[in-house]
Order: C-alpha cells, then sequence, then structure tokens
C-alpha cells in the first residue's frame, strides 16, 4: 500500500506538470475548436455534427470537446474538461471568441448591407450566366482536371474555373454548393490590402506615408510606413507558425484586440529590406484603417459600401475581434462564386463592369514585387515573379488561405481559378493542367 500510495502521487504530480506545461497550448486548442464550431454553424450555416467530423477533425484540435446553444448563437470547448473556451455569435460581426464572465449585450451596430438584385448575368449580376461555349477550350479534357483535383481524398470543397468571364467548370464537395460560405482564412488579407487601394484611388490616404502608431512616434520605429506594412517588410519581429503557440495562435485564439499585437512588437530589421510574412501586420493595418473614418459605423460600413457590396459579393462577411475591429487578416467568409469575384475585379485591374473600383496604379503597386520577397509577394497578394509555380506563366497571382485556400489570377490567359479546401494539394500542377485546355 506503501508503495501504490507514493505511485499515486508521484503520477497526479507527472499529470499536474503535464498540465501545467500545456496549458496555454490546451487553451488555443480549446479557443480554435469553439471559434471554428460557433462560425461553422452560425456564420456558415452548416451543422454541429458535420462540422465535429470534418473542420474540427484534425489533431490536435479533434482532442476539444465542443457543445453549441443554439438559442444563444454560441459553441464551447474544452480539453478533458480544462480551458473551456466560449464563442458567441453577433449579427454582421460574425463569431468571437469571449473571455471568463463576458456577458455579451446587443448593441445593434453592425455594417450597413446593401443587398439589392442586380439584373445582370454573373458575375455582374444576380442572374445565371448566358451559355457559352469557347472554341479554344476542351472540356472533355478540362472535366477530367477536375475530377482529378476535386478527389474525396485532396478534400476540396469547392473548384471553379472561369475563362473571359465566364464560369467553364464548377464541382463542389458533398454539403456544399454555389451559395455556401466558405473561410477564406489569410485570402481576408487581399481584401483588406484592397479597402487600402480603394482609399488612394479616392485620394484619402497616402500608403507611402509613415505609418500612424502613435507608440512608434519617438523611436526607431516611426521610418515604418504603411507601404511597408502592406508588404510585409517592415521588420518587425513576428512568428507566424500555425503549428505551435507562437504570435499569429496567441493573437486569434487569445487577444481582444487583434490591432495592437504586431504594434507592440520590437523592430528586428530593416524596413524595406526585411520580409516576412505576418497576420499581425494585417490587423494592425485593419487597426489603422479604423483611424481614418469619423466613427466607427463608418468604418464597419466602408468595407461592404465602396467593395464587397460594390461588385456584388453578397454572401461575403469578415467576423470583427471583441473590441470591434475587423479581423483582416484571416476572417473572410464568401461563397467561391463571390471569392471569384475579387479575382476578377483584379484581373480587371480595378474595373468593375466599367465602375473603377480602384485605379489601375493600385493594381500595378498590389503585384508589383515586394523588395527582398524573392518575387513572391506584394501589397498582400502572392505572386510567381520569381517562378514558385514552375509551369504557369510569370503572370500568375493570387489570394492565398491556410489549408489551401486559393484564388488564382492569370492575366495572360484572362484566367480565374478558385479552390476551397480542408488542406493544401499541388497548385502548380492545378493551374497547369487547366491553361493547357485552353489552346
Amino acid at each position: 500500500m506503501k508503495y501504490l500510495k507514493w505511485f499515486l502521487l508521484l503520477l497526479l504530480a507527472a499529470v499536474i506538470v503535464v498540465v501545467f506545461l500545456n496549458y496555454e497550448r490546451l487553451d488555443i486548442v480549446s479557443g480554435y475548436s469553439a471559434k471554428s464550431m460557433a462560425s461553422s454553424v452560425f456564420t456558415a450555416k452548416r451543422g454541429f455534427q458535420f462540422t465535429d467530423s470534418t473542420d474540427n477533425n484534425f489533431s490536435p484540435i479533434n482532442i476539444a470537446k465542443d457543445e453549441i446553444d443554439l438559442q444563444e448563437k454560441s459553441a464551447t470547448a474544452s480539453v478533458f474538461g480544462l480551458n473551456k473556451r466560449k464563442a458567441i455569435y453577433r449579427e454582421g460581426l460574425g463569431s468571437v471568441l469571449i473571455p471568463d464572465g463576458y456577458k455579451y449585450t446587443p448593441d445593434n451596430i453592425k455594417p450597413k448591407r446593401n443587398f439589392t438584385k442586380i439584373e445582370l448575368p454573373y458575375p455582374y449580376g444576380n442572374l445565371e450566366q448566358k451559355d457559352t461555349v469557347f472554341a479554344n477550350v476542351d472540356y472533355k479534357k478540362l472535366q477530367s482536371v477536375i475530377d482529378t483535383y476535386s478527389q474525396d481524398s485532396l478534400q476540396t470543397r469547392a473548384l471553379l474555373v472561369i475563362y473571359k468571364d465566364q464560369i467553364i467548370a464548377e464541382t463542389y464537395a458533398k454539403g456544399f454548393n454555389k451559395d455556401s460560405r466558405i473561410l477564406g482564412w489569410s485570402m481576408t488579407k487581399s481584401i483588406t490590402s484592397t479597402i487600402y487601394g480603394v482609399l488612394q484611388s479616392h485620394g484619402e490616404i497616402d500608403v507611402m506615408q509613415p505609418a500612424p502608431i502613435d507608440a512608434w512616434k519617438d523611436d526607431e520605429r516611426n521610418k515604418i510606413t504603411i507601404n511597408n506594412l502592406l508588404q510585409m517588410n517592415s521588420g518587425l519581429e513576428w512568428e507566424e507558425n500555425y503549428e505551435t503557440i507562437s504570435d499569429v495562435t496567441k493573437m486569434l485564439f487569445q487577444e481582444e484586440d487583434m490591432t495592437s499585437s504586431q504594434a507592440d512588437e520590437p523592430l528586428v530589421g530593416k524596413p524595406n529590406e526585411s520580409w516576412y510574412y505576418s497576420s499581425g501586420t494585417t490587423n494592425l493595418l485593419s487597426g489603422i484603417l479604423r483611424k481614418q473614418f469619423n466613427s466607427y459605423q463608418e468604418y464597419l460600413d466602408f468595407w461592404y459600401t465602396d467593395l464587397i457590396d460594390k461588385i456584388g459579393m453578397h454572401s461575403m462577411l469578415i467576423e470583427a475581434d471583441m473590441i470591434g475591429n475587423y479581423v483582416g487578416s484571416s476572417y473572410g467568409w464568401a461563397s467561391p462564386r463571390d471569392w471569384a469575384k475579387l479575382g476578377l475585379l483584379y484581373l480587371h485591374q480595378g474595373n468593375w463592369n466599367g465602375a473603377q473600383i480602384f485605379t489601375k496604379d493600385w493594381y500595378d503597386y498590389a503585384v508589383t514585387p515586394t523588395n527582398s520577397s524573392n518575387g513572391r509577394y506584394g501589397a498582400q497578394i502572392w505572386l510567381n515573379a520569381g517562378g514558385f509555380l514552375p509551369d504557369v506563366p510569370r503572370d500568375v497571382f493570387s489570394f492565398n488561405g491556410y489549408q489551401g485556400q486559393r484564388v488564382y489570377m492569370c492575366p495572360s490567359k484572362d484566367l480565374v481559378v478558385v479552390r476551397m479546401g480542408l488542406k493544401p494539394m499541388d497548385f502548380n500542377g492545378l493551374l497547369r493542367d487547366v491553361i493547357e485546355v485552353i489552346n
């Protein structure tokens, strides 16, 4: 009995040590699971069981146990009964993690939307597109390509090919269709950048000016420009690692104000000489945007009135953090067809059916390689100027997101390709094979 007692005490001590060492990790796991469940059920209108068996069914997230409250519109998650986290849904602002003891009181502040239907065929209106057959497209071969890259093992949820403004191929996994909202993750960064493009085109901001961060005024960070932030070339310290406890996972699943995470970091490189991909930088940009408007309501509205709803991306919803900042780095939801509209806007250099949403100058700026990125990055947009995708044209550029969310634009082929899923795939092969069917 004496030895058994000591053994149990040692076992208890070991468990306590393991829990202590992994407490923050479990907190992030619970936070991810609760946030994902709330967003999937209430923002994307999918079911609890579906979300539990798909979106949340990967290690280590699948060790969390989720619960849903349909009346309260909330989701909770915990790991072995520990680290319980809760996420709530707010109309117009999406789902957000809340701290213990927080009581949510709806204040009716939400973005004003314009869902007026336009009597034009897709992509410029709400009608179905007119059937168009292109003589130079091998449709049989294209269908074979679509079948190959939408196999169940690849976990592709949507695959969409648009040529000369016409959908020439489209497929969806079971449970999804053309109207399904799908999380774009970091594709949302390109929305944030585009908002700057709209403001710059209106003459309301100059991205070459120093970033207006009060805490930087009296130190070496005062040389950082908005341009440096847009190009991920600020030189600020940051760790973008989703596999461990890092700056990005702490920001997304623990911070109430996500715009401050990057602003608090020291300078570890030289602005314009230290390219490093940072979601914190994009949320800092969202915070800077908020200060450009006279009221919070104007900040909420502008993203929709001057870009999202203006080009008919009516399914899109960008979620906000606890204090109301759009999480411009990661939390944009939209249907694949609406994600494609953003791609078409860039393919046409800011022109949307005759209306100039942003100038060609902004387009040129956005797709110009950032210094020290080796031709891979522009202004919150990924580029192929350096040949990272070796078998496709160098003019290809894209919006990229976690788990293999992509919108690819190929100007030389007048082509947009959208792929949404749960894991990355051979994107070089996908684009190569799609381009080959267009003679």
